[in-house]
């Protein structure tokens, strides 16, 4: 069979540990056999992040804005015991933060629903994705420790250098901690319009939630600019396709979340989106199977897995011993940025390859076959627990079949 054709490169973003070894499993079983493999390619791995003073990423995120689709593998975001595990020069920000941030995306995370896995709230019959804001609050914050006897204020300077200033606390009795943080209602607003755009490309409500009641200013702002956004472009468009946008309090959010059966998207702040996103994937049965796209307001796509890197299973794969880690949500990161590819290139026979290639996926587990982390949660009967080779294996008998 001849090879699928691709029109534009997508770029690729190589990672860390085990998800670096699937990656290249992926690629050699399921993608190199069928597609003729276009891509610009970026080892976002921290050894080589180390060695370019975090440059390669920067680099991938620009490249990503030049062709307008990417795929990323899970990357590892230093701590201080990463430091003297790879030699570190610094403690390197989050590649995934600083990627968001150049693309002014919104991240969009949805769990993969298959027969057998029941979610551990039952009444969840359909997918909930998480909308996570992609800039600022605490993870662009500012943060001190303090003695007592410490009168901290906010003290803003205006352009003409005129002083605004607001008590913070004073530490007349304690020592203690502040942190500042900021956002832009610019950086808002992309949030805003995303949400929107991506309810109305998926047909799906969306919820938004703050707590407004208690932040007066800045989460009220929030709440402010969707509203008006959404009554002065979206609303039309919305009543049309028959879906709906509504705010609600961030704890009225979660009760209502909890009752509902899901099948809408919820639009988060970033420090909510980052623990609802795992709360929901868990909550579903495995962050493994949860999908993750960071679109930016003009239309620009980086698909990548929700989890991490894996480290346990890697330092198993590193002494010789055998894995059964779960490649899924990787796999569909794959499939979600040829798929995008081929919308916009118009070359159906590849999103058509990306279809196939997630229903032989899904199909390999509903007959049974899966990797250990859902081999403990299906409920089928006649299942077996494969290793992370022989899954992908698996996944390519049934593709073969499709095509």
């Amino acid at each position: 069979m001849a090879k699928i054709q691709m029109k534009t490169p997508l770029v690729e973003m190589d990672g860390d540990e085990m998800t670096r070894i699937i990656w290249q499993m992926i690629k050699d079983i399921l993608l190199i056999p069928y597609v003729d493999l276009k891509t610009e390619y970026y080892d976002l791995g921290l050894v080589e992040r180390n060695n370019t003073n975090d440059q390669v990423t920067v680099d991938s995120a620009e490249a990503t804005k030049k062709y307008g689709v990417a795929v990323k593998c899970a990357t590892i975001t230093p701590n201080a015991a990463r430091m003297t595990e790879y030699d570190l020069k610094e403690m390197w920000k989050s590649p995934n933060g600083t990627i968001r941030a150049i693309l002014d995306g919104t991240v969009f995370r949805t769990p993969i629903i298959v027969k057998g896995i029941t979610p551990y709230i039952p009444t969840w019959t359909k997918p909930i994705t998480i909308a996570r804001h992609a800039y600022g609050d605490v993870y662009k914050n500012s943060e001190l420790k303090v003695k007592q006897g410490t009168k901290c204020e906010l003290v803003a300077t205006d352009a003409s250098g005129n002083e605004v200033r607001e008590l913070i606390y004073d530490f007349a009795d304690s020592d203690g901690i502040i942190q500042g943080m900021h956002n832009k209602d610019k950086s808002i607003a992309s949030f805003a319009r995303s949400c929107f755009n991506f309810a109305l490309d998926t047909n799906q409500d969306i919820w938004f939630a703050t707590k407004d009641t208690i932040s007066k200013k800045y989460d009220h702002t929030f709440k402010d600019i969707f509203q008006e956004i959404y009554d002065t472009e979206y609303k039309e468009k919305f009543e049309k396709a028959g879906i709906e946008y509504f705010y609600t309090l961030i704890d009225d959010a979660v009760a209502r979340v909890v009752r509902s059966e899901g099948g809408y998207i919820w639009a988060c702040k970033n420090y909510d989106g980052d623990v609802m996103s795992d709360m929901v994937a868990t909550a579903y049965g495995s962050l493994a199977m949860m999908t993750s796209v960071l679109v930016s307001p003009d239309g620009v796509y980086e698909y990548e897995a929700a989890h991490g890197t894996v480290q346990r299973h890697y330092y198993k794969h590193l002494k010789g011993e055998e894995t059964s880690t779960n490649s899924v949500a990787t796999l569909f990161a794959w499939t979600g940025a040829l798929r995008k590819r081929g919308e916009l290139d118009e070359t159906p026979e590849l999103c058509k390859f990306a279809d196939n290639l997630e229903k032989a996926t899904i199909q390999t587990i509903e007959e049974g076959v899966m990797t250990g982390d859902l081999y403990a949660l299906s409920k089928l009967e006649n299942k077996q627990k494969v290793n992370t080779e022989d899954f992908l294996r698996a996944v390519d008998e049934r593709l073969k079949k499709l095509m």
